[in-house]
């Protein structure tokens, strides 16, 4: 199986703990904080490569900007 890391646990100055380690409240939380990180990238990928779409969903741009702001 596949072992991943937490995203809290990769900042300097702290030890990498594998999802494994966790109980299943925190691996949950890990799992969702992952899969919303995966979400705004192919949002913002898609939005980069699809400038036509600006305008279509407002939530849409709204994460594209909250994203380009914090970059």
């Amino acid at each position: 199986m596949k072992k991943t890391t937490s995203p809290q646990t990769q900042t300097a100055g702290r030890h990498l703990t594998s999802v494994e380690d966790l109980d299943p409240v925190d691996r949950s939380v890990v799992r969702r904080s992952a899969l919303r990180s995966r979400h705004a990238q192919g949002l913002s990928r898609l939005m980069d490569e699809r400038t036509d779409l600006r305008g279509v969903n407002q939530l849409a741009d709204f994460v594209d900007d909250a994203i380009r702001w914090t970059a």
